[in-house]
């Protein structure tokens, strides 16, 4: 033990603990309440497995475990490819508002929250994805290019049942209309309810590959969710639904100032 601290390199080595601490942090939140951790799970259990069969000898499951492991950079590259794609686009910025003033998203958000009201009253079902810090246009299929200013009334338009388009997912960049019709790719997870509605599974589906906010209005039950990293918050009425988006979208706004 003193040998080992006479040897350690109080600058350099602590630093290097540090960083690998940090990056194991990070990826404990990126997997966090995902299918990944039973992945990881599963692979531990290979593991054990493995050893396991070195020390009792059962040599044929040795030797298919031995090949199976000698290739798992491969196999983890291929099982979590999206968690590492998402690992990666995260390191680069792209904010919902990123160009805007508070005062430019509190009005964004009040008209999503003022369309998404108007369609509940009026029992119109809805998908709204909100695109956050990761691009998220190569996970769209098909869609209009509208590239319009937000607002309510347009939001109640698109999703009117006579629209050509009221059918997929209209797309929020950067405080812009900028996509509806859009089709996305759907959960594979079967841990999802069963009753829930193509438009859910749609929304939880993009939220486990990107950090995409997407809003729900049932309609069947008038009912508006918020969907982000494949988790449902659901049953909102109109001033919660503002709440939610506001610290989603606006996490580091500061307070205001008193008087």
């Amino acid at each position: 033990m003193l040998e080992l601290l006479r040897h350690f390199r109080w600058t350099i080595d602590l630093l290097d603990i540090l960083l690998v601490a940090f990056i194991i942090y990070r990826i404990i939140l990126l997997v966090k309440g995902t299918r990944t951790v039973q992945m990881l799970l599963g692979l531990a259990v290979l593991l054990v497995v493995y050893v396991a069969s070195q020390v009792g000898g059962l040599y044929t499951l040795n030797w298919l475990l031995d090949n199976f492991l000698s290739s798992i950079i491969l196999v983890i590259v291929v099982i979590f490819q999206n968690d590492i794609r998402r690992a990666l686009v995260h390191m680069g910025r792209n904010p919902f508002f990123a160009d805007h003033s508070f005062r430019e998203e509190d009005q964004a958000i009040e008209e999503l929250v003022k369309g998404c009201s108007s369609l509940v009253a009026r029992r119109f079902g809805a998908l709204v994805v909100i695109e956050r810090e990761t691009g998220i246009n190569d996970f769209l299929e098909i869609g209009t290019e509208l590239d319009a200013k937000l607002s309510g009334n347009l939001l109640s338009a698109v999703f009117h049942p006579q629209s050509p388009i009221h059918d997929g997912a209209a797309v929020i960049q950067r405080g812009r209309l900028t996509r509806a019709g859009c089709f996305l790719p759907l959960t594979q997870n079967p841990n999802v309810s069963p009753r829930l509605g193509t438009r859910h599974r749609a929304a939880i589906g993009l939220t486990e590959l990107v950090d995409a906010v997407v809003v729900v209005v049932s309609e069947e039950t008038g009912k508006i969710s918020v969907v982000i990293s494949g988790k449902m918050t659901r049953d909102l009425d109109p001033i919660a639904l503002r709440k939610v988006l506001t610290r989603l979208l606006m996490p580091h706004r500061p307070a205001a100032r008193k008087r």
